[in-house]
């Protein structure tokens, strides 16, 4: 796997680079700027993972979320600017979708295939799912409500109120889990080798994790310049386009890592790596994409629409039932792969 991503990224990014200096087709470009950046991904996940090692399950599941994300957010600010307001929030309703349905779901049916039962710990999911539903149920609907009868500047200023809420409370999150409250959430991980030693240096991995995010910035520009070819060839809608191709591309790295954890037995670092990304979307993703509008030529409120708003409280839901027992199997995984494809198909149709 690892010599499959080291071919995406030194023979997709130099195309990619040839093909922007002498203007190749949108098509092709689509096809390697996709290729280059879950090459990239894989690379970031490699990097933090051997930070993982080195810090423990907790940090190196927000280092990875962290850095997976940032791919993300940087293809939505290029987004962003280009006036794609819809993918944006498409792409962070696939997010949502993508981390709590399909790459849990992998995760748990991966995981599960290996090892019959397989543990988490219990604190940990009790606490994200106070956050799922405060995140993705409260902080989402409300805006959804209130602006039935607002105009669209009262819109966004409530958007923008609710994001900085949102962030405040991520970081107040943080600073409860990994600092005032850290001994409660002991990683009950048991992976089968005691001893582990990470593949690269904790400073080869910061640089490693850097230098890729720097390539994702340009690759991910040209990727926003093939959209509306998309849109145009295919009869895909910006919904689609946001919600399964931008999200599945731009969290590729979380899609590794988290199922190379569950089959390592490291549960608790897969669920941190998909359900911590989820928040992170949900709590400072998407809140600081709304600040981050109010500078673009088109600003961004924080309004889903119906289909998604529905998906996101349904995937949230579903992952706070399965998961509050600090168990998985195989069962659970491809019920939460199943809702996907559901609402893939769904959004496919619209």
């Amino acid at each position: 796997m690892n010599k499959f991503f080291a071919i995406l990224v030194f023979v997709g990014v130099p195309l990619v680079i040839v093909g922007a200096l002498i203007n190749w087709s949108d098509m092709l470009m689509f096809f390697l700027s996709c290729a280059s950046i879950i090459g990239l991904s894989g690379y970031i996940g490699r990097a933090t993972e051997s930070l993982a090692i080195v810090s423990g399950p907790r940090v190196g599941g927000l280092l990875n979320a962290t850095f997976g994300n940032a791919v993300e957010l940087i293809i939505s600010i290029f987004t962003l600017k280009a006036g794609m307001v819809g993918i944006v929030l498409a792409s962070l309703t696939g997010s949502v979708l993508g981390n709590l349905l399909l790459v849990l779901g992998l995760s748990f049916f991966a995981g599960g295939i290996k090892f019959k039962r397989q543990k988490f710990s219990v604190h940990a999911a009790r606490y994200n799912s106070g956050l799922l539903i405060f995140a993705v149920i409260v902080a989402f609907v409300i805006p959804e409500v209130f602006s039935i009868s607002m105009n669209s500047q009262n819109t966004l200023s409530l958007s923008v109120g609710i994001a900085v809420v949102l962030i405040a409370l991520y970081l107040a999150g943080l600073l409860f889990k990994l600092v005032t409250h850290r001994g409660i959430f002991a990683s009950t991980d048991q992976p089968e080798e005691t001893t582990e030693v990470p593949e690269w240096t904790k400073k080869k991995s910061i640089l490693i994790l850097l230098l890729a995010t720097v390539v994702v910035a340009f690759v991910s520009e040209q990727l926003v310049h093939t959209f509306e070819m998309l849109g145009t060839k295919f009869g895909w809608t910006e919904l689609f386009i946001g919600v399964i191709i931008v999200a599945i591309v731009g969290n590729a790295a979380e899609h590794v890592s988290a199922i190379t954890m569950a089959v390592k037995n490291k549960m608790d670092v897969s669920v941190e790596i998909a359900v911590g990304s989820t928040l992170q979307v949900a709590m400072f993703v998407a809140p600081v994409l709304v600040l981050i509008s109010l500078f673009m030529p088109t600003s961004m409120a924080l309004v889903f629409t119906l289909p998604e708003l529905v998906a996101m409280i349904t995937a949230a839901l579903l992952v706070i039932n399965l998961s509050n027992d600090g168990e998985s199997n195989w069962f659970e995984g491809l019920t939460l792969f199943a809702a996907y494809l559901i609402m893939g198909i769904g959004f496919y149709l619209l």
